[in-house]
């Protein structure tokens, strides 16, 4: 279980860095981009230390569905992106899939 509290850390930490990344306006924007770079190498040490017990496949499909869908959230709410149903839809077809792996994967 302390194995995916890190998992958590790190789905935060590439949250956090792929919304700087966006504030950043392509790295033009000095603040948002150091404060992207510092997310992203937090969350990819946060995530060496949760493959550590938890298996790969697990891992990297936990942290990009859950990624995907809050990023896509925040893209639709904050940033005023516009969405249509065969993205809702596919975002839904992620969740889906990692849901499935998670529940059927061997232990």
């Amino acid at each position: 279980m302390f194995y995916y509290l890190f998992l958590g850390l790190a789905i935060i930490g590439e949250i956090i860095g792929t919304n700087l990344l966006k504030m950043s306006m392509g790295f033009s924007r000095i603040v948002p981009a150091i404060g992207s770079i510092i997310s992203f190498i937090l969350c990819f040490y946060f995530l060496s230390i949760a493959m550590i017990k938890i298996p790969l496949n697990i891992t990297y499909a936990d942290w990009s569905a859950i990624g995907i869908l809050v990023t896509t959230i925040i893209a639709i709410f904050v940033y005023k992106e516009p969405t249509n149903i065969a993205s809702i839809i596919g975002v839904a077809f992620i969740i889906v899939g990692v849901i499935l792996l998670n529940l059927f994967s061997p232990k």
